[in-house]
């Protein structure tokens, strides 16, 4: 089995003057992405392996994610995953290292959403109604797959088994 864990960046600043890939986190995005981590951990959903958008936001995201996993999670920049369409991520997901259980995957909208919804038709009927109205800032989807390589996942083979916000913390 494998686990796909598609957490977009945390809540951006807008500074004036800076270019859309080099915008930094926002306060709260710097507030939201450890407790992200720390709920990942608390659950046991510690990634393998990490693919993160070339973006400044998204390596912030990671920086301040991967120490609240509790364990060390090799990474992966991925240029190609950056403001992406659906197939662009779903490439770099086929291509993570197939001994990966569980694969994080750090990016953007509204290329996770729609992701997640193609991936993953299946699982409690809210959380999907939730995942497809809204992806917000360091929202994270849980999708498991039955099978056991990264380059079989495919359109429809994934069932949502979570959906968790900041606002959905505790």
């Amino acid at each position: 089995m494998k686990t796909l864990l598609l957490l977009r960046h945390a809540k951006s600043a807008w500074p004036d003057g800076v270019a859309d890939h080099d915008r930094p986190l926002a306060e709260r995005g710097r507030r939201d992405a450890p407790r992200m981590g720390a709920y990942m951990a608390e659950m046991g959903l510690e990634p393998d392996f990490a693919l993160v958008s070339s973006a400044r936001r998204t390596q912030e995201t990671w920086a301040l994610v991967a120490p609240a996993l509790g364990k060390d999670c090799p990474s992966q920049t991925v240029a190609s995953i950056y403001e992406a369409e659906p197939g662009a991520i779903l490439a770099a997901i086929h291509a993570a290292p197939q001994e990966c259980g569980t694969l994080l995957v750090i990016g953007h909208n509204p290329g996770f959403e729609d992701l997640a919804a193609m991936l993953a038709p299946a699982g409690d009927a809210d959380t999907l109604a939730r995942v497809r109205s809204k992806y917000p800032t360091a929202g994270l989807a849980v999708i498991r797959f039955d099978g056991e390589r990264w380059a079989g996942v495919a359109p429809g083979a994934g069932r949502l088994a979570a959906f968790v916000t900041p606002k959905t913390l505790p």
